[in-house]
């Protein structure tokens, strides 16, 4: 085992959270490791549509979005689980990119920033003594003035702390499963669909090279009821919706396999754990009717940054560091996390979705609030 110096910064996850906090600390010159478990690039069950008010963001980091020609979203298409469909503004929009384009670019750009990337690295130790912290793989052990966690839905570091939601029985928040395909479909580019179907809905939206990503979110109970089995789950339930029905028998597949990731949750999380800043969703997820999770997990990032760059220019102590992210972690994402939970609520359901969808129609003013509410301002 080898016995790495001491950094600034160690960011436990690659993600989207963890490598937008490696490159904004790297252009402060913090010395920053981070550690991701896969080896880039690659895909991740994701629903690839990413809300306009990242975009300023993500040009200042370094990525050109400009040039990758991506489809601009301004419009919502909703149908109910027997295939009705409502069209709506998207009042501030967003545009597609899929993670496997994405990750993989601010993965180079850390890296020609002097990070250090440990990639099929996992982290089975992070702990906290004399104001310093110890991390540890397999294979290294390194200190670090400040940690941050960006691991995703459910990591091995969640369960060994074991987290409040990692302990909770089986609920309605915190068994689901998430189902990926990208395909290539004739559809509207600038529009992103979001289908409905018993217990869970599915969205489909344009990314880059004309593809299209398909991803569905449902409950475990859905999968078990069809033996377990995906693709009957997907035509003894989806199918019912004649719109999903459409697009799983014309489109052309281009994955041999789905991807799939369960025990999802949507508990409640809490923002710092043994010292250590939780990003995106390591911190709270959002239900991802509008794909602002990678918003949030991006935006998050630029919060921790200005905490910890605080902390290590001597502006601020530790325990005002933590709070200060609590805080503002709080004021800019609770109010949404709420509002996806209700929504999430009235999707997936026969009478109760149709209903919805209906009001919201005849109501195009309060649909105009509530999708403005389940997006933020450009950060």
């Amino acid at each position: 085992m080898t016995h790495e110096g001491l950094y600034d910064v160690a960011i436990v996850g690659g993600g989207l959270a963890g490598l937008s906090l490696a490159i904004q600390c790297a252009d402060q010159h913090h010395k920053v490791v981070l550690f991701e478990k896969e080896e880039y690039p690659f895909h991740k069950v994701c629903g690839e549509y990413i809300s306009l008010e990242s975009w300023d963001f993500l040009q200042r980091v370094g990525i050109d979005l400009k040039r990758l020609n991506l489809p601009l979203i301004n419009t919502l298409h909703l149908s109910d689980v027997k295939g009705a469909i409502y069209s709506f503004d998207l009042p501030l929009g967003g545009f597609g990119i899929s993670r496997h384009l994405l990750d993989d670019a601010l993965f180079k750009l850390a890296k020609a920033k002097g990070v250090t990337i440990f990639t099929g690295s996992k982290v089975s130790e992070v702990s906290f003594s004399n104001n310093i912290f110890a991390l540890a793989t397999s294979e290294k052990q390194l200190r670090a003035k400040a940690v941050a966690g960006s691991f995703g839905k459910r990591s091995n570091l969640d369960i060994k702390w074991k987290r409040t939601f990692t302990t909770q029985k089986t609920n309605s928040l915190n068994n689901y499963i998430g189902i990926k395909y990208h395909i290539r479909y004739v559809h509207d580019r600038n529009s992103i669909s979001l289908h409905n179907f018993h217990n869970g809905y599915c969205g489909l939206s344009k990314i880059e090279d004309d593809k299209s990503c398909l991803c569905y979110l449902t409950t475990a109970a859905n999968l078990r009821a069809c033996g377990n089995s995906i693709e009957e789950m997907q035509r003894q339930v989806l199918y019912k919706n004649s719109r999903l029905k459409e697009i799983f028998t014309s489109a052309n597949f281009l994955y041999d396999e789905p991807l799939a990731i369960s025990q999802i949750s949507f508990d409640k999380k809490l923002q710092v754990e043994n010292h250590v800043l939780m990003l995106g969703d390591a911190a709270g997820m959002i239900s991802p009717l509008c794909g602002n999770g990678m918003s949030m997990a991006m935006h998050s990032s630029k919060i921790g940054f200005n905490c910890i760059d605080s902390f290590l220019s001597g502006k601020v102590d530790r325990d005002t560091m933590e709070k200060k992210y609590e805080w503002e972690w709080k004021k800019n994402f609770s109010r949404r996390l709420l509002i996806g939970r209700y929504v999430q609520s009235l999707f997936g359901g026969n009478a109760s979705t149709s209903m919805f969808l209906k009001t919201m129609h005849l109501l195009p003013f309060a649909a105009k609030g509530l999708i403005r509410l389940t997006h933020g301002t450009s950060f």
